[in-house]
């Protein structure tokens, strides 16, 4: 029973669909008619500007922390094998890009897969942030600093010795968000991806 409460508050808080309700709330647009259609941070960003770009990047990151770290609090079960946070983890990730209050849309779960991993190890959520920017900056390709950095992922938990579970985690993670960017991949190898500044 408190796994599954657990599992339900992380996907139900994943999908609080942050991006939408902001435009929504200021503008009166539906986020997912405008630009990519996603509800995430970039695209709020060609809405409103830089400002709510990383106002909503916060929000998701911190939508992605909360459950996670209420796992590593609360979850008595299987706490050796981490595996009841990563069960959370990937609970607000699917919450995030399949959100039930938008009829299972919403975005492409970067800053709430790196919220998700600065819950289970701040070291590691905090370099994959730092190679994100650091990406994003020198390419201007948010998707690509994106990729990057939670690609990354894995092999940041297994040098920090983490349980297999965030490993695991981090793995397959990485390959869900790779395939929510497929389409951002080809225009990255055709040269149409949209820059940023």
């Amino acid at each position: 029973m408190e796994l599954i409460i657990l599992i339900l508050l992380a996907y139900l808080i994943g999908s609080i669909p942050t991006g939408y309700i902001i435009v929504k709330l200021f503008t009166g647009q539906d986020i997912r008619k405008s630009g990519s259609g996603s509800t995430g941070a970039t695209n709020v960003k060609r809405v409103m500007g830089n400002k709510w770009f990383f106002t909503v990047m916060l929000l998701d990151a911190i939508k992605g922390a909360l459950p996670v770290l209420l796992a590593k609090i609360f979850a008595v079960t299987f706490v050796s094998i981490g595996l009841v946070p990563v069960l959370c983890a990937i609970a607000v990730i699917l919450g995030h890009s399949k959100s039930i209050f938008l009829k299972f849309s919403g975005g492409k779960s970067v800053a709430s897969g790196i919220g998700t991993i600065l819950a289970l190890n701040w070291h590691v959520g905090l370099a994959i942030a730092v190679v994100w920017a650091t990406i994003t900056y020198l390419s201007r390709y948010v998707s690509l600093g994106s990729i990057i950095a939670l690609s990354l992922s894995p092999l940041f938990m297994y040098f920090c010795k983490e349980p297999i579970a965030y490993i695991i985690y981090c793995l397959i993670g990485a390959i869900y968000i790779i395939y929510l960017h497929r389409e951002n991949i080809r225009r990255l190898i055709k040269g149409e991806e949209n820059k940023v500044r």
